[in-house]
């Protein structure tokens, strides 16, 4: 739905089903009663997860027709999507394997420009009848811990190789926006222990390997200039801001959107997420050991939990796990986060918070720069949550949007 910051939806992540019936089924049942409690007098957006199975059915004319006419017919309309998770993302344990296959493979690539293909169809136009722009989040390129990453020879080699086959995407995109008159754009979304983990990680690989690669191919392949390959791949190629990765990594907001700036990229989207985190009391060790004791309660088997400590003296460690950190616990960390997507409606988990403030924050500059218009809620975790916070998930889905209206 249209807001005071942009275009608002929440990602559909949340609901189980990967074949298209099943989660179209989800969508039917949990969207117009959303829809009536949060839009009822204007359009509702989407931000659409579809896993590569989903996507290649509802690419078939006449779902996607089906598709059309219900999003018509409901007053909704989709405006980005999800392409991260490939494969299953609920009932299994997914833990790394939410980056495969990744960006090395023929595989990501189909499934991401069938994406591209499909949201080129379902994008609506404006008031003044022109196409909004839309975007499709996926990994930061693969798990760099399934890589001699420390070596730079096989750094290089996965950068070229996973860098080549993003630009067969933008090609896409670029043939699409030409036939379509879309403008669509592929937004990386930096996470803990990915091979993009940091907002610097972003930019060298946008301006060491994406740049120049790019300009390379696309004056080859569509005669543009240098100048106008460059102005194409920042258009097309941008960072998915997800507040809850960020926060991990003890990221300011305003420093990440600095740092964008001053080389010219874009942000194609927030995705409103929170993190889990504390500071180790120094009083007494057993008051240490009930904020990590806190911690170990939300260590479930399904998802990545990782943690990035903060020492005493402000150096940060990073954990592939939350059981990882949980052993390794000692007396100089100062401070953990961890990648646990929390109810962003709720602050203190009893002695742990949550990076709720980062979401204000991120808001606010929002509001004073205006620096994307999509925003996306993504709290995936409903299933997995200790008992006590797993609620009616429309009920959930409802507090979570009117918490992002009261803090626009």
């Amino acid at each position: 739905m249209q807001t005071s910051l942009g275009h608002l939806g929440y990602c559909t992540n949340i609901h189980a089903g990967e074949s298209w019936e099943a989660h179209f089924a989800a969508l039917q049942q949990a969207i117009p009663e959303l829809k009536k409690r949060l839009s009822p007098d204007a359009p509702f957006g989407i931000g659409l997860r579809l896993s590569n199975e989903a996507s290649e059915e509802l690419e078939q004319p006449e779902n996607l027709i089906q598709f059309q006419h219900w999003l018509a017919d409901t007053n909704c309309y989709v405006f980005t999507m999800n392409g991260f998770p490939f494969g299953g993302f609920h009932d299994m344990v997914v833990k790394d394997h939410v980056h495969t296959p990744d960006w090395t493979t023929e595989a990501r690539v189909e499934y991401t420009k069938r994406l591209f293909r499909i949201l080129s169809v379902l994008l609506p136009v404006d008031e003044l009848g022109n196409a909004i722009q839309g975007g499709v989040s996926t990994s930061p390129l693969s798990y760099r811990y399934w890589f001699e990453w420390e070596q730079p020879a096989a750094r290089d080699y996965i950068l070229s190789q996973t860098t080549q086959n993003v630009l067969e995407v933008v090609s896409e995109m670029v043939r699409l926006h030409r036939q379509t008159d879309r403008l669509m754009h592929l937004d990386l979304e930096p996470e803990p222990d990915g091979v993009i983990e940091t907002a610097d990680e972003f930019i060298a690989w946008f301006t060491d390997y994406l740049l120049p690669m790019g300009i390379e191919q696309l004056t080859e392949e569509f005669g543009m200039s240098d100048t106008e390959a460059e102005t194409v791949i920042c258009e097309h190629v941008r960072l998915c801001y997800d507040v809850c990765h960020f926060a991990v990594g003890y990221e300011r907001p305003a420093d990440v959107l600095d740092k964008m700036k001053e080389y010219g990229l874009r942000i194609g989207k927030i995705q409103i997420s929170a993190a889990l985190k504390a500071q180790f009391p120094t009083s007494s060790e057993a008051d240490r050991e009930a904020v990590r004791q806190a911690f170990a309660q939300f260590n479930e088997p399904t998802y990545l939990h990782q943690v990035v400590a903060r020492t005493t003296s402000d150096e940060l460690l990073r954990f592939r796990d939350l059981p990882d950190a949980l052993v390794a616990f000692n007396e100089n960390h100062a401070e953990w986060r961890s990648h646990f997507h929390v109810p962003i409606f709720v602050n203190d988990y009893g002695v742990l918070q949550s990076t709720q403030d980062d979401i204000r924050e991120v808001l606010r500059l929002q509001a004073e720069r205006r620096f994307t218009n999509q925003l996306e809620v993504e709290t995936y975790t409903w299933g997995v949550l200790p008992d006590d916070l797993k609620k009616d998930i429309v009920d959930s889905i409802d507090r979570e949007m009117k918490w992002v209206i009261e803090n626009e």
